[in-house]
């Protein structure tokens, strides 16, 4: 069975457009998505759990 890759950072940061210090203020909030802390501090994201949140903060109405 293969494994699904972790996104790292850098690629969730272009994804949504965002700043690094702009995720850190909303991780220190518990509004990010989840992640995966490795033992050197880096942070990784499973592509399924970004979809998900991305989804769980879609708005029903248009913006």
């Amino acid at each position: 069975m293969r494994r699904e890759p972790h996104m790292k950072l850098a690629e969730i940061l272009n994804e949504l457009g965002m700043s690094r210090a702009a995720f850190y203020r909303m991780r220190t909030r518990g509004l990010a998505p989840k992640c995966i802390k490795l033992p050197n501090g880096q942070l990784r994201f499973r592509r399924a759990d970004f979809d998900k949140w991305l989804n769980e903060h879609e708005e029903a109405t248009a913006c």
